[in-house]
C-alpha cells in the first residue's frame, strides 16, 4: 500500500468556497460498503435511510477563533498565526508564517477587534517540528482577538462564521469543524428521532494533525499528531448497549470515528468513560470494532481521511464513489456535499 494509492484529480470549480444557504440543502449520496453501489439524494432525505435503534455519534467540540493577525516590530511585517494546542491560561503551541525570520523573545502586537488598542505576545521558543511556543502577558479572550480559522483551500471570507459550527458544538477546543456535522439542523434532528434513531455525543478536539498532508510514500510510517478526546458515562451506556444488541452505531464524521476505535482500543471488549488523546492512524485493513457506517464529507486526495473512509468501504469503492461525485458535480471539502456510508 502506497500513499499515492489514494490520489485523484479534482477539478478545482468542485471545491465548495461557500457553505449553501441552508445547511440540509446538500446533496447526499449513499454508499453501500459492501458492495459500492452509489445512490444519489439529499441530505434533508438522509432519515430514509436511517432506521429505528440506530444511534448516531456526533462530535460536539467547538472551533475556536485560533487564528490571530498580528504585526512583528523585528521583521516589520503582518504576520498571521494559527494557535494549535493550548498549553495553559498565557501559553499555546502555534504555527507562524515566516516563523525562522523572528527571533526568539520577541514581541508580536495583536489588534483588539473592539478598539485601536492591541496587545503583545512573546515569541517564547521554536521547535523543531516547526511550531512555536508563545507566551501572553495576561490572560486573552480569543473572541476579542482571533477569528475562526479556515482551511486554506477556501479562498472567500466567511460573512457568518457560526456556518463553520455544528448547531450542537458545545466545548471549546479545536481549530477545524467537525465539517460532517455541518449538514444538520433542528428539523433534521427531529426528523430522525422521530423514526426512533438514538443519539450520542462525545468529544475530540480536532487539531492540526487531522488536516496534515501524509508525505510519506507508505502511509503506515504517517505520525497522526494527538488530539483530546472525552467521553461520559451517559454516551458510554448508549453507546455500549447498541453494540451488544447489535444495532448500527453511526458515527457523525471522521473525527467521531477515530474518538470511539481509538478508545475501544485502550479499553478493550466495552468503552468506559474517560479522556485522553487520540493517536490511532485508521489505514485499508482495520478492522472496525464500535462504528458500522459514517456520514461524512468528500476529503483531500492522499490524506488521512481518506485513508480512513477507505478503510471502512474499500478503496476502490472509495474512488470509484469520487469519481461518480466528479462526474455529478458534487461539492467537495468542508463546505461541500455529503456521503452516508452504511
Amino acid at each position: 500500500m502506497q500513499t499515492s494509492d489514494f490520489d485523484y484529480d479534482l477539478p478545482e470549480k468542485l471545491i465548495a468556497q461557500n457553505p449553501l444557504e441552508k445547511r440540509d440543502h446538500s446533496r447526499l449520496m449513499l454508499l453501500n460498503k459492501s458492495t459500492g453501489e452509489v445512490q444519489h439524494s439529499k441530505f434533508n432525505n438522509i432519515v430514509k435511510f436511517l432506521k429505528k435503534n440506530d444511534l448516531l455519534v456526533f462530535n460536539d467540540s467547538k472551533v475556536i477563533q485560533a487564528k490571530l493577525k498580528g504585526y512583528s516590530t523585528n521583521i516589520k511585517k503582518n504576520i498571521e498565526i494559527l494557535l494549535t494546542e493550548k498549553i495553559d491560561s498565557k501559553n499555546w503551541k502555534c504555527l507562524i508564517k515566516n516563523s525562522k525570520k523572528i527571533p526568539e523573545d520577541s514581541k508580536v502586537k495583536i489588534a483588539l477587534h473592539s478598539s485601536k488598542t492591541s496587545i503583545d505576545l512573546k515569541i517564547k521558543k521554536k521547535l523543531e517540528d516547526g511550531s512555536v511556543i508563545i507566551q501572553f502577558f495576561d490572560e486573552v479572550n480569543l473572541n476579542e482577538i482571533g477569528e475562526v480559522p479556515l482551511p486554506p483551500y477556501i479562498k472567500t471570507h466567511l460573512e457568518n462564521p457560526q456556518r463553520y459550527q455544528t448547531i450542537y458544538a458545545k466545548h471549546d477546543g479545536s481549530i477545524a469543524a467537525p465539517t460532517a456535522g455541518l449538514h444538520f439542523t433542528e428539523n433534521i434532528l427531529k426528523q430522525i428521532s422521530s423514526i426512533g434513531v438514538k443519539f450520542a455525543f462525545v468529544t475530540l478536539h480536532i487539531g492540526i494533525g487531522t488536516f496534515r498532508p501524509v508525505y510519506s510514500k507508505n502511509p503506515s510510517e504517517h505520525k497522526m499528531h494527538p488530539e483530546r478526546w472525552q467521553i461520559d458515562q451517559s454516551a458510554v451506556n448508549k453507546i455500549n448497549t447498541a453494540k451488544q444488541k447489535g444495532q448500527r452505531v453511526i458515527a457523525v464524521g471522521t473525527t467521531t470515528t477515530r474518538l470511539l476505535e481509538n478508545s475501544i482500543e485502550k479499553s478493550g471488549q466495552s468503552l468506559e468513560p474517560g479522556n485522553g488523546f487520540a493517536r490511532n492512524f485508521i489505514l485499508p485493513g482495520y478492522k472496525f470494532k464500535i462504528v458500522d457506517g459514517i456520514i461524512t464529507n468528500f476529503h483531500l486526495p492522499k490524506s488521512t481521511l481518506l485513508m480512513m473512509v477507505s478503510a471502512m468501504a474499500g478503496k476502490e469503492n472509495i474512488l470509484s464513489a469520487y469519481n461518480n461525485a466528479i462526474e455529478n458535480n458534487y461539492r467537495f471539502y468542508s463546505f461541500g456535499d455529503s456521503m452516508l456510508i452504511i
